[in-house]
């Protein structure tokens, strides 16, 4: 069996091997949630960048741009990290980049290395479960995390992901039995059980409460976003 892992933050992405895994990145509170619904609601792309000088090169170039620092919008850029701008029927075929405080962060780091890059949330845990299932290749579930420490809610994604595997995966380190127990733990109620984590708070004094109860629905979207070059695309 081939081995299921997780990196509970990207600082800690050096100590992981990925030259034989597929790497699930996610960024549940918001930018992994964001992406999962635009491809489901029919955007054409994603390009992920590290930095908001990327991300507005590409907007003069003719991409619709969408920046988040510290959980707000940055100034001059289309669109804000919040889930329901991505389900604009305006958006269909379009081509966006994005950058983000920690996901997009994340997708640069694990590109490099990994076997392939595909992202993951709660909304689209089971179709990415039953595609895993068919790959000959490790996974290392790479959570965002908060500025290079873990949090709660990637964490639970993890572990919600480790736990539909955990037939076909064997769950080696200690993280993902971490993640698994944790999951485990909160699965009867993940709203309350995110409730007093450090992102829920910031988010809930930027009155963004719909965006974490639906970011925490489970399987609303039967899309697996993988990276194609330097775009996320939905696999077909």
């Amino acid at each position: 069996m081939n081995n299921f892992d997780v990196c509970l933050t990207p600082d800690l992405l050096h100590l992981h091997r990925l030259e034989n895994s597929i790497v699930v990145v996610t960024d549940i509170f918001r930018a992994t949630s964001c992406m999962v619904t635009g491809l489901a609601h029919g955007v054409e792309s994603i390009t992920p960048v590290a930095t908001v000088e990327e991300c507005k090169n590409l907007q003069d170039r003719g991409y619709i741009a969408a920046a988040e620092r510290n959980a707000q919008k940055v100034e001059g850029f289309d669109l804000d990290n919040s889930p329901f701008s991505f389900m604009n029927e305006k958006l269909i075929g379009a081509k966006i980049a994005m950058t983000t405080t920690n996901g997009t962060l994340s997708i640069a780091k694990a590109k490099g290395s990994a076997v392939k890059v595909l992202v993951g949330a709660f909304l689209n845990l089971g179709a990415l479960a039953d595609h895993l299932r068919k790959e000959p290749y490790d996974v290392l579930v790479l959570c965002s995390g908060w500025k290079g420490r873990p949090n709660l809610e990637d964490t639970l994604f993890a572990g919600a992901l480790a736990e539909s595997l955990k037939n076909e995966y064997t769950l080696q380190e200690d993280s993902a039995l971490m993640a698994q127990r944790l999951y485990n733990q909160g699965k009867g109620n993940l709203l309350s059980f995110v409730a007093n984590s450090s992102h829920v708070r910031r988010l809930q004094r930027l009155g963004i409460q719909k965006d974490i109860a639906y970011s925490l629905q489970t399987d609303l979207y039967d899309v697996v976003p993988v990276l194609r070059g330097s775009s996320l695309v939905q696999m077909h």
